[in-house]
């Protein structure tokens, strides 16, 4: 499913003294099937556009497409049911939004919600327990027995079994350790990729941004201020650092590597695996030289 934001404004409680712009004209195009990380400090207006993305907000200017769906601004828009249906949001720590006696009727509650049958509903809950990497054996548990990150799963879940064509991670892995953040993250990948998924991340990790998304958007103060693959962002280091932004652990090192040798590579590496294969071959050819 395509989704493009056209010239979109949002100003929070407008016509009040408390109005307040959060972003501006901003225009972004997300093609079915990409990967698209959203980065920027607190408050450049992130959390904003994603809100945009399933109508939990509508624009005060400018037009949102949302597949066949068009939401413009100071008009009445109806069917907003079928976007949000379409369109699956993960907030930060989704594990708080559980409230069921049991994990399957958590899961099946946004399915049934949208007029899928009960049989079809835990159907669809026992496939997106086995997405998550929990056995169905947990169904008939209270959530609220879990560990963290079981919760954490079981809310994801509950996404998963709307079966939405896109999927909005909201600092999917805040709070988790090192480990539990990289699982998390393969495990959308993998369903990035089996279920030709549009996934837009938002995250304040470049490490994340460089590894996983296709596409990168920088906001600065409600507005976009660049977009480009992961190399193109990255290549540019100095730029990043004067938004105040960070860069990938693994390009920090490469520029450091560069600065105490005096090796220049053809270009910024996003893996340790690559940047070690070039520093290798690069040697490899001033030996033979």
């Amino acid at each position: 499913m395509d989704i493009s934001l056209q010239q979109i404004e949002y100003r929070y409680q407008a016509n009040t003294p408390f109005e307040h712009l959060a972003i501006e004209d901003v225009s972004i195009d997300i093609p079915s099937g990409t990967y698209m990380a959203i980065i920027g400090h607190t408050g450049s207006g992130k959390s904003t556009v994603l809100q945009h993305l399933n109508a939990l907000l509508q624009p005060t200017k400018g037009t949102v497409k949302i597949g066949a769906h068009e939401i413009k601004a100071q008009q009445k828009n109806k069917n907003l049911k079928q976007v949000r249906q379409k369109v699956g949001i993960v907030f930060q720590f989704p594990e708080h939004q559980l409230f069921e006696e049991t994990v399957e009727k958590d899961i099946i509650f946004g399915p049934m919600n949208f007029g899928v049958s009960e049989a079809e509903a835990k159907k669809r809950a026992r496939l997106a327990l086995q997405q998550v990497g929990l056995a169905e054996e947990i169904l008939e548990k209270s959530p609220f027995d879990l560990s963290g990150g079981q919760m954490r799963r079981v809310a994801i879940a509950g996404v998963l079994a709307m079966e939405p064509d896109v999927i909005v991670l909201d600092e999917p892995t805040a709070g988790l350790d090192p480990r539990g953040r990289k699982e998390i993250m393969d495990m959308f990948y993998t369903l990035h990729k089996e279920r030709n998924l549009s996934t837009i991340l938002v995250t304040h990790s470049m490490e994340d941004a460089a590894r996983y998304a296709d596409q990168i958007v920088i906001m600065q103060q409600g507005k976009v201020v660049k977009r480009g693959t992961p190399e193109e962002i990255f290549s540019s280091p100095v730029d990043l650092v004067q938004m105040g932004l960070d860069v990938p652990e693994v390009v920090r090192f490469q520029l450091k590597l560069e600065e105490k040798t005096g090796l220049k590579l053809d270009k910024i590496y996003l893996s340790l695996e690559e940047l070690s294969t070039a520093v290798t071959e690069s040697f490899s050819r001033g030996v033979r030289s």
